[in-house]
């Protein structure tokens, strides 16, 4: 098993920079494989976005990879996200992993132009043509249904070939076909329990074997917030509380998503995770500022990690 961990996102009245430095140096330290955030563009949560965030963090790791589940690609124009995602990656020396999604449609991407009744094409669209411009060519020529370009320079390349490791997630059947034949590895969301997650991964797999992918070289991970404390009762309310700061109950039925409670409870649960086909886990705190989640990285790496596999 491999483990990741969530570094902290909130940004309340003044940046914390001291306190995130030392919780990343402090991940990579305690040996985790990636440091992973999340993107809420538009939401109450104040969160830093999530591939500046990296970025910084780039500059001060040498080993831990960099992730961000997920990028919702369809905010965003392709050319200049590829350019963005190539400069972590540059600047990290290879170390960079991304998550894409459409998003659900709605008001959300009407905000950013784009119609619900074409969210899905355009993402496929737009990821293709993200490819396009990593790719070996000098220029990019790329003719769709909604972007049209004709020998455009891009550079530079990213140091990842062809590109970086492309996450992607979902749970409908169709959704888990568009993930094994666009990206490279799956990842639950942590936003969904772990029964959706048992649900999709013998989908996963059944579309790898359909596509003729190697399952070998497609992981397959779920993120799962959660908190551990000696008092079950208080952890439940700590781990609620966090979901809250982050969704603030704009997810139905997300109480019933989180893993909580004494070390024994989270391994516990955790370990159901990993039964249900979990190669990898995002480990995914949801404490209020650096402090918190910096006691439960240290709790995780000494409590529970050890009894997992």
């Amino acid at each position: 098993m491999r483990f990741s961990i969530a570094i902290p996102q909130f940004d309340y009245d003044v940046f914390d920079a001291d306190g995130l430095r030392s919780y990343v140096l402090r991940a990579e330290e305690l040996g985790f494989e990636g440091i992973w955030t999340l993107e809420q563009t538009i939401g109450r949560a104040p969160l830093l976005a999530p591939l500046e965030l990296l970025s910084y963090c780039a500059a001060f790791t040498k080993r831990v990879r960099l992730g961000v589940a997920v990028l919702v690609t369809s905010q965003h124009e392709p050319l200049q996200l590829a350019s963005a995602v190539t400069t972590v990656d540059r600047i990290s020396h290879g170390r960079l992993d991304i998550g894409v999604a459409p998003g659900r449609g709605g008001v959300t991407l009407t905000a950013f132009g784009v119609e619900k009744d074409t969210f899905i094409s355009w993402f496929t669209e737009g990821l293709n043509l993200m490819k396009a411009a990593w790719s070996d060519q000098p220029t990019v020529d790329f003719h769709g249904r909604f972007r049209d370009v004709e020998d455009l320079p891009f550079a530079p390349k990213p140091v990842q070939r062809p590109h970086p490791p492309i996450w992607f997630g979902g749970m409908a059947p169709k959704a888990l076909a568009r993930a094994v034949r666009h990206g490279d590895a799956f990842m639950g969301a942590g936003a969904s329990g772990i029964e959706a997650f048992a649900a999709a991964v013998p989908i996963v797999r059944r579309e790898l074997a359909e596509q003729q992918k190697d399952p070998a070289h497609f992981p397959i991970s779920k993120r799962v917030y959660l908190m551990v404390d000696d008092d079950a009762a208080r952890a439940r309310e700590r781990v609620l509380g966090g979901l809250n700061r982050i969704y603030n109950g704009l997810i139905p039925g997300i109480e019933q998503v989180p893993v909580s409670g004494t070390p024994t409870d989270v391994i516990r649960g955790l370990q159901e995770v990993i039964d249900a086909g979990a190669q990898t886990l995002l480990l995914n705190p949801v404490g209020a500022d650096v402090p918190e989640n910096r006691e439960q990285m240290e709790r995780l790496a000494a409590e529970v990690i050890p009894h997992l596999g």
